[in-house]
């Protein structure tokens, strides 16, 4: 019988097409009525089986418990399988059927294939099994002894001194120890490349923890995975005012914006823009594309036919000299002061006195549709609004009486309005894209897994080449992107991007075959899917920027061949923060452009964040709740939203599902427009719980009264305390900035109120000798108990309102008496 097992059965295929010989397929053990497993089957491979075989052919070896099976009855022929019956059904070994000559000398029977005369076959073949039939072809390799080893050596004189004891054993005719011999050589010469893959594992091993990392990619990492996103800086922007000469004149996004000294020309022309970079400037690029008109240079203020006027601080509106149709909602205009106030000379000009505001409204027409105008003096006006938040911070003198010699003038435009004010981006593009390098082809392929059988052979898988380019210049600006048709954020949160939200301003394509394919940067590439093409800035301690792809599941994997080709901006951080009138030259071959001015400091640029801060602050990152539970979570996630002063929650059974109502107290008192209000939904939509329904409602304001007796000191006019007086207890912004002791801003959801801070704030006015609360109530619920406890309690979703208008007496009434005096 042939003991060899071969993966592939040639021998079989070349006796199935012989005309001479025939061969054993298989046999098949079968049941013969009430008779388990005496039934034998025989398949050949050819047709027609052997002829003539009796049972004195057939003989059956094998077995451990049951040996000696014969064919007891004479064998026939079903089709091209002969049938036999054997005495006794064998055991779980394996038996051999062989086909022999009839004399007992053990031979093939004659027209048999030598080798295939003989198959081994299993009597349970039927029986359960996890194991498959067929016999494995096994080739394990020779398993050696390990080698006795000092695991212990970590530099150059331990590997030497490891590598020369075990020649000594592998080699003990080798005796040579001199310096110079070829063997030690070789020996020194391992010693020092391990002693240098040493100290990469220990530089490995410190990179593994947050504690221990000096990397900033490490420290990157390490943070993202506990949830912190590392911040990697934040361009500055600036707003600028660019003149033209022409209406209609429109200015690209990417257009640069220089710094330059006095005296150089304010327009270069883009063929001399490369030798303008020499001298190093300062570049900043429009965010955004513009439209220019020459009348929005600079534009007066209307005070309807007053003098001496000015705007207060913290006003929201103006009128407009003039009808500009072009004035939309959205656009940027700079309030500036451009005369001395006392003198009338642009010397004396307040720098500090500018200001930009977003306008959420403009009214060119009245009513009826016709141009709105001053009917007094026939003037066309334009009525302006922006938003709230770019309220001015301090009092604007419109027009001044300016006395000169010995004569006194009325001189109005002492502050004007400058419009055609486009966003720049501190950060400069690149001329031309920077190719960055070819994915290479695989020169590293894994070694075959070893199965233990020769018939199932491994392919060899190529390593994926290490693809990590990276970029020629530095730093990558990162910046926070800007929508001009987003209409919502104020000038003065334009000008304080927030740099967690900062991105790499990078532009990357990839090239295979003829076909582009645009990549797109991601902060990681943990929810990356496996065909996504992402990839990851990580830029180095030194500021260069590194690009990361994916692996194939977190992220595509760029094929071999393929060619990257990059446009990005250099330049970001503090350094973009420049001063009011740095940049002062526009790069462009527009002859309507003449000029460019920045009125207001650049602001907003931010360093990239240290590993210090990383350290500090990355552990907690996993500690703060993104969630909310309870009502106090509601409660404390919408105050941390902007334009929410306090807040409070409820939770109520609505007959369906619990809701959460919201009592939100927002700055400057009142109650959430629409837009706000859906904003806030929004936020915390994704923060509560499932199955909990929200509900913005407003506080239940609480009016309150009271009244006031004070005493003058002898030597003040009781007008004038009484002056002071309506001066602090108020619900207005004072002319310093200060808030009244009434505004709403000063009362807070739940926050009772106490008597003290009233004697405080009357007792510090100039003049006053002793105060004396008579009344300290809600309005409408006489009583003292308030007053003698010096607490008026306010309940948990109510908040204090004194608004001490006449004509709402129910918002809260205060007043006072003044004795005493003169």
């Amino acid at each position: 019988m042939n003991q060899t097992i071969c993966c592939d059965a040639q021998r079989r295929i070349d006796v199935a097409n012989s005309t001479t010989l025939n061969g054993i397929d298989f046999v098949e053990v079968v049941d013969v009525g009430a008779q388990f497993q005496q039934g034998l089957r025989v398949h050949f491979l050819r047709t027609p089986p052997p002829a003539g075989i009796t049972a004195a052919n057939v003989r059956v070896s094998g077995g451990e418990r049951f040996t000696g099976i014969v064919v007891d009855q004479a064998p026939t022929y079903d089709g091209n399988v002969l049938v036999l019956h054997v005495n006794q059904p064998g055991d779980f070994s394996t038996y051999t059927l062989q086909l022999v000559q009839p004399d007992g000398s053990g031979l093939p029977l004659t027209g048999m294939d030598p080798v295939l005369a003989s198959a081994q076959f299993s009597f349970k073949v039927d029986c359960p099994s996890p194991f498959d039939c067929q016999p494995a072809a096994t080739c394990a390799p020779t398993v050696t002894a390990v080698p006795e080893l000092n695991y212990l050596a970590k530099d150059y004189a331990g590997f030497r001194q490891l590598m020369l004891d075990r020649l000594a054993t592998q080699v003990p005719g080798w005796q040579e120890s001199h310096v110079a011999d070829l063997g030690v050589a070789l020996v020194e010469m391992l010693a020092y490349v391990g002693d240098y893959l040493s100290y990469q594992q220990d530089a490995v091993a410190t990179e593994a923890y947050l504690g221990t990392a000096r990397l900033r990619t490490s420290v990157r990492r390490h943070a993202r995975l506990v949830d912190y996103f590392m911040q990697e800086g934040c361009s500055a922007r600036a707003w600028v005012q660019v003149q033209v000469q022409a209406d209609n004149v429109t200015l690209p996004a990417h257009t640069p914006i220089l710094s330059g000294k006095t005296g150089m020309a304010p327009v270069v022309a883009k063929a001399g823009y490369a030798a303008a970079l020499a001298a190093r400037p300062v570049v900043f690029e429009t965010a955004h594309a513009v439209t220019l008109f020459q009348a929005h240079q600079q534009i007066g203020f209307h005070t309807w036919g007053d003098r001496r006027c000015a705007l207060p601080r913290g006003a929201t509106r103006a009128t407009l000299r003039g009808r500009f149709q072009q004035l939309k909602p959205g656009n940027v205009l700079v309030l500036e002061e451009v005369l001395g106030p006392e003198t009338g000379l642009a010397a004396d000009a307040d720098p500090t006195h500018r200001q930009a505001v977003r306008l959420i409204s403009v009214t060119i027409n009245d009513a009826k549709g016709q141009p709105l105008q001053d009917p007094l003096y026939k003037q066309l006006v334009t009525q302006i609004a922006w938003a709230p938040e770019d309220a001015l911070a301090f009092p604007l003198c419109l027009s001044a009486r300016i006395r000169k010699n010995s004569t006194e003038s009325d001189v109005s435009d002492i502050s004007v309005v400058r419009g055609n004010i486009v966003m720049a981006d501190h950060g400069q593009q690149l001329a031309v894209a920077e190719a960055i390098g070819e994915v290479p082809q695989p020169t590293l392929f894994r070694a075959p897994v070893a199965t233990g059988t020769m018939c199932t052979t491994s392919q060899r898988e190529p390593v994926p080449p290490r693809f990590r380019p990276r970029l020629a210049q530095s730093p990558l600006t990162w910046t926070v992107s800007f929508d001009p048709t987003d209409t919502s954020a104020s000038a003065s949160a334009l000008q304080q991007p927030d740099a967690a939200s900062a991105v790499p301003a990078i532009q990357l394509t990839g090239k295979l075959e003829g076909q582009s394919v645009d990549w797109f940067a991601q902060q990681d590439l943990l929810g990356s899917h496996a065909d996504d093409p992402h990839f990851v800035v990580e830029p180095d301690d030194a500021g260069a920027a590194w690009l990361r792809f994916g692996d194939g599941t977190h992220g595509r994997r760029p094929a071999p061949g393929t060619q990257f080709s990059a446009n990005y901006r250099t330049g970001t951080g503090a350094v973009g923060n420049v001063g009011a009138g740095t940049l002062v030259r526009i790069v462009t071959d527009d002859p309507a452009i003449v000029g460019i001015r920045q009125p207001l400091p650049a602001s907003g640029g931010a360093e990239p964040e240290s590993i210090a801060s990383v350290r500090a602050k990355a552990p907690y990152a996993l500690r703060t709740p993104q969630r909310a539970v309870t009502t106090d979570d509601y409660a404390r996630l919408a105050t941390k939203l902007p334009g929410v002063q306090s807040a409070a929650a409820t939770m109520r059974w609505t007959g369906s599902w619990r809701s959460v109502f919201i009592t939100v107290d927002p700055f400057g008192g009142g109650s959430l427009d629409a837009a706000a209000e859906s904003r806030l939904a929004q936020s915390l939509d994704s923060l509560r719980m499932a199955g909990h329904d929200l509900e913005i409602e407003a506080p239940i304001a609480v009016p309150l009264e009271i009244t006031m007796q004070v005493t003058a000191r002898p030597e003040y006019f009781r007008a004038e305390v009484s002056q002071a007086l309506s001066e602090v207890f108020n619900s207005r912004v004072r002319a310093d900035g200060r808030l009244g002791l009434f505004h709403p801003d000063n009362f807070r959801i739940g926050q009772d109120v106490y008597s003290s801070p009233l004697y405080a704030a009357a007792m510090a006015i100039d003049g006053v000798a002793s105060v004396q609360i008579t009344t300290f109530q809600r309005r409408g619920e006489p009583g003292r108990a308030a007053l003698d406890a010096g607490v008026l309690p306010i309940g948990r979703l109510e908040v204090a309102r004194l608004d001490n208008n006449p004509d709402f007496p129910e918002r809260g009434v205060f007043s006072f008496v003044v004795r005493g005096g003169k």
